[in-house]
């Protein structure tokens, strides 16, 4: 069955993110000065090609604890869908 993972890895919150603060200045220059902070991260979508829901979560699992996020700097989350 064919499996869509749409992963979001963000800088840990505990971390400075300077392109976020960057992006935050810029909006309050344009006068978006409600914006209180912005953090920046990616979007990964990946399609996957597995038996089952849990194996294809299992896979995405292990795509970002081995490349896809760094443990260090950066958290992830995702969603495995039907598709």
């Amino acid at each position: 069955m064919k499996y869509t993972a749409h992963i979001n890895v963000m800088p840990l919150k505990e971390l400075l993110d300077p392109q976020g603060k960057a992006v935050n200045s810029g909006l309050h220059n344009l006068g978006l000065l409600h914006i209180q902070e912005v953090r920046i991260g990616k979007h990964i979508t990946l399609n996957i090609e597995a038996n089952s829901k849990e194996e294809a979560e299992q896979m995405t699992q292990e795509a970002c604890k081995k490349l896809l996020a760094n443990p260090v700097m950066e958290a992830f989350d995702f969603n495995v869908v039907e598709g």
